[in-house]
Parts: structure tokens; sequence; C-alpha cells
């Protein structure tokens, strides 16, 4: 009798150490015990600086577009509406931290954001080859938001985003969500800055993570999801996978058993 109770409690043991726990699936959770409050505080985002390889899209209009036309060489893709095409039509930051556009020449972009190379580049018209009665129209934006996602996401590779902020929700959603053997409570991401690589880990399952600076991703990020331990244990990520696991040991233990005492 003693050994059927220890093979039942051997069950339960293995039952509930191997399924996966609803607390560990679900986004968001309010941890603190001690607040109710189910607001959550807006969250700003810092401005993106520039940096090498990003791929800009330039487009400069006027009340006459043949004063400009000789400017915009991304005009073609912006009217066939092709967002991919800016990546191979639009101005690549090089490694001096330069574009090279049409007449204007090398422009230093570098450490600037978008809206300063915006004004950067509406002002050197202006004193250059226009007068302000021509209403030059500016617009600077990144070719797209692109960063890497691999480990345990529905697809992992590099995604492109096509706004100009990307939350680390987002990222995810847009990657096919995490897989039920994910670890929520530690994403990495890792960033690269002018002083090099920087990592960290974001526990998504509490809702204090909105409050992390790492929360808003930024171009070129990596994000890695972890496995939970449960996979490497390969029982089971349910309580029946669980027990059809133990169930079909235990057949192998006591058939070969039965074979060697014969």
């Amino acid at each position: 009798m003693s050994k059927y109770i220890f093979f039942l409690l051997l069950t339960i043991g293995v039952l509930f150490t191997s399924c996966i726990s609803t607390q560990d699936l679900i986004y968001l959770q309010n941890k603190d015990a001690a607040t109710t409050d189910n607001s959550i505080a807006a969250v700003m985002s810092k401005p993106y600086r520039l940096q090498t390889n990003d791929v800009l899209s330039i487009n400069i209009k006027a009340i006459d577009p043949k004063l400009v036309a000789i400017f915009n060489t991304t005009e073609k893709a912006e009217s066939e509406k092709s967002d991919a095409g800016l990546y191979y039509n639009g101005f690549t930051v090089d490694d001096h931290g330069n574009i090279r556009m049409p007449i204007l020449g090398e422009i230093n972009v570098i450490g600037y954001t978008v809206e300063e190379v915006r004004v950067k580049i509406e002002k050197q018209l202006l004193e250059e080859y226009f007068k302000k009665e021509a209403n030059i129209f500016v617009t600077v934006k990144l070719a797209g938001f692109r960063y890497t996602i691999n480990g345990e996401v529905g697809s992992t590779g590099t995604k492109v985003l096509y706004q100009e902020h990307v939350n680390i929700m987002e990222a995810i959603a847009n990657s096919g969500d995490i897989t039920i053997t994910g670890n929520r409570k530690a994403v990495t991401i890792i960033r690269q800055s002018p002083t090099g690589s920087e990592m960290h880990d974001l526990d998504l399952t509490d809702r204090n993570v909105i409050n992390s600076p790492y929360f808003y991703l930024q171009p070129h990020d990596y994000i890695y999801v972890k496995p939970l331990k449960q996979k490497t244990w390969g029982t089971g990520k349910t309580g029946i996978e669980s027990l059809g696991t133990i169930i079909t040991l235990l057949s192998l233990a006591t058939t070969t058993f039965l074979l060697l005492k014969n």
C-alpha cells in the first residue's frame, strides 16, 4: 500500500512542478498587492538619435513641385506606396555619420533626431536655394523600424514595422506572440549605443514594465525570449501532457523490468 501512495505522491509532485502556471503566461499583472489602482500612467519614449546604417526617407515639397523635384529621390517609391522601396531609394547614414543628397551634398546626421535633421535640411535650403515665399516643406522619417527577435516566439527573424515608435509588446505581437514555453519574466533586450552594447531583462508579466526605459524599443534592438525550464524537462506543458509522459515512462519501466525478470 505504501508503494502506491509513494507513486501517487510522486505523480502529483511531477504534475505540479512540470505544468506551466497561468501566472507565467499573463501579461502586465498587478503584482503589488497594496495597489488596487488599475490605471496605467502614460510613458513617453525618448527621441531616437540616428546611428550608422540607418536609412532615412526625405521628401521636400514646395508650391511649385518642379522647383524641388531634383532633391527628391524617394518620390517614386512614395508614389507607388512601396514602404520597402524606401530602403533602396532612401538615404543611408554612412560610417562617417553622413548622408548624401542631390545638390545639397553630404550632411552630417549622426546623433541627431529626425526632427533635428528636418530643421537642418530646411534651413540649408532656405539659406542657399530658396526664398521663404517658396513655402518649402520638408519631412524626414526612418525608412522602417527594424528589430530582430529570436527564441520562444511564433516567428523569429528580422522584422520591420512602418511606424515611429514601437514598444516591446507590439514587437512580440508582430512576431506571433511568445509561445507557451517562453519565459515572459525574463525577455532580454540587447541594444547598441555609442558606448557599446547594453543588455537588460524585462518581466512582461509585471505591469510596472511600462516604466522601464527598455519598454520602448529603438531601431536595431535585438530581442531574445528564453525557454521555461519545463521545456528542457520535456514533461509536457499541461497536466494532461505531463500525466501522459509519466504513464509512458512507467509503462516503459514496467516492460523493461518484466523482460529482464524473464
